[in-house]
């Protein structure tokens, strides 16, 4: 299987790589601009690509004869980076992604917690959900995950709640996040055509309790 990274310099993509880095079966292709933010050692089974995903140039060979893309990315041009990889992924033929967006891009956190994650991230949401409703008008085979309030916790711990369910919790670690993106790597019928928010279990609150 052959699995494409943007934004491999990220936390939770570092895991991700960490997960699938010993696989036999798997063959990694890391994209993100600049190669020195990967931490540790590359994979056996991985090559490195420099380059923005804006970059056509650099990103429709990366994408030849992958099988599934694996976005983890932010910016306010987050709307024209899904179009890029959206563009590419469709003229090469490849219909598997996965794409981390970000909780509360639908308004869809009840109470305070939802109240609170208004005031502290709400103006950052609009290029999230334009990243997502441009996913789900693709065509493209996504699964789009909508993770709470991030942590470093060494742990697997989530569950998840679909796309007009109301959110659940107020945290989960970067860990949990990757180990669901595994799945959907090596399972790539679960979760097909899915938009589904990730938190870890018995964590509702007010906020997050790191605050």
């Amino acid at each position: 299987m052959n699995v494409l990274i943007l934004g491999a310099g990220g936390q939770i993509a570092r895991w991700v790589i960490e997960m699938l880095g010993s696989s036999k079966d798997v063959h990694l292709t890391l994209y993100l601009r600049h190669a020195r933010k990967l931490k540790g050692k590359t994979p056996p089974n991985a090559k490195i690509v420099e380059g923005d995903v804006l970059d056509r140039k650099i990103l429709d060979p990366a994408l030849v004869l992958q099988d599934v893309v694996y976005a983890n990315l932010t910016g306010e041009d987050l709307a024209e980076q899904a179009k890029s990889i959206i563009t590419s992924m469709q003229d090469a033929g490849v219909k598997r992604l996965i794409f981390i967006a970000s909780l509360g891009i639908y308004d869809e956190i009840p109470g305070k917690f939802g109240e609170w994650n208004r005031r502290e991230i709400g103006p950052y949401l609009p290029p999230f959900r334009k990243a997502a409703d441009l996913i789900e008008a693709s065509g493209l085979d996504y699964t789009i995950l909508r993770p709470a309030w991030l942590t470093d916790e060494d742990e697997i711990s989530y569950e998840t709640t679909g796309r007009h369910d109301p959110f659940k919790g107020t945290e989960v670690s970067r860990k949990s996040v990757a180990a669901l993106v595994v799945h959907c790597i090596r399972h790539r019928e679960d979760f097909s055509h899915n938009n589904l928010g990730v938190n870890k279990p018995n964590t509702d609150g007010d906020k997050p309790r790191f605050y």
